[in-house]
């Protein structure tokens, strides 16, 4: 890990979300050892309960860590405002995508909900322990994300595809991977898939819907999670009147240890 890599490592989830306010914008892979990072999505008081139902039915891509009431703007593993620390966010009407701000305080309603979803950059830390490389924070990229064939199960007005994140693992560390990060449920746990991209409706690894393309190397396969991407591709799909979320890759620091998240 190279120095810079190393710096933001050791910032506290303050630290970090002072710089984003600030107007870093960054994607968050390796920020903050130590500490979960979480999706965003939020949602009129109207939809809100279409979209909890909608997590409750696909918890391995939608598994909430925390709710706000309307209007509130910090949740109780989040003490900062979540309306300006995260370093990007996509504003979305009719499911279009009308905006990529660094903050929305200029879009904020009374009446909003916010979702904090669980994130695979929280396993990250562990994968790294267990000696299992973790390619786009070897490169510094966004970890590469895709739309799958797979469809959620619908709940309300909300449909839309599964979203996946892939992190090439040496093929000799493909079960000590699964082994790690089944042990995270609460942010996407086990892999939804191991191999051949085609089996996920995935054409072309190289052109991630979301993300940076990472290089796969000989002796390694592509291993995939569920994405906490998915709530934007639902809203995409079924396009509500309004939502908000981080723009993919670009978190929300918690203030809640990875480890809070660990199972035995």
């Amino acid at each position: 890990m190279n120095r810079s890599a190393t710096d933001v490592a050791r910032l506290t989830p303050e630290e970090a979300r002072a710089r984003f306010r600030e107007g870093l914008v960054t994607p968050t892979a390796g920020w903050a050892a130590g500490w979960a990072q979480a999706n965003l999505l939020a949602l009129p008081r109207d939809r809100a309960y279409d979209f909890l139902l909608f997590a409750q039915r696909n918890p391995r891509s939608c598994p909430v860590l925390d709710v706000t009431e309307p209007g509130e703007t910090s949740a109780s593993i989040f003490g900062g405002d979540l309306r300006t620390d995260l370093p990007a966010y996509r504003v979305y009407e009719d499911g279009e995508q009308v905006a990529e701000v660094t903050d929305v305080v200029s879009y904020w309603r009374d009446d909003l909900v916010c979702f904090l979803i669980g994130c695979s950059f929280t396993f990250e830390g562990a994968l790294l322990e267990a000696g299992v490389p973790v390619r786009h924070i070897a490169a510094g990229k966004n970890v590469p994300m895709y739309r799958t064939d797979r469809a959620c199960r619908p709940a309300g007005g909300l449909s839309g595809p599964l979203v996946v994140s892939m992190r090439p693992i040496p093929a000799g560390l493909v079960a000590e991977a699964v082994r790690v990060t089944a042990r995270y449920p609460a942010v996407h746990g086990a892999p939804v898939h191991v191999g051949d991209p085609a089996a996920l409706g995935i054409a072309d690894l190289a052109k991630p819907d979301f993300g940076d393309p990472v290089e796969i190397l000989p002796g390694e396969t592509p291993v995939f999670w569920a994405c906490g991407v998915t709530p934007q591709a639902a809203v995409m799909t079924s396009r509500p009147p309004f939502a908000i979320g981080h723009a993919p890759g670009h978190m929300a620091l918690t203030d809640a240890r990875d480890s809070a998240y660990l199972i035995p």
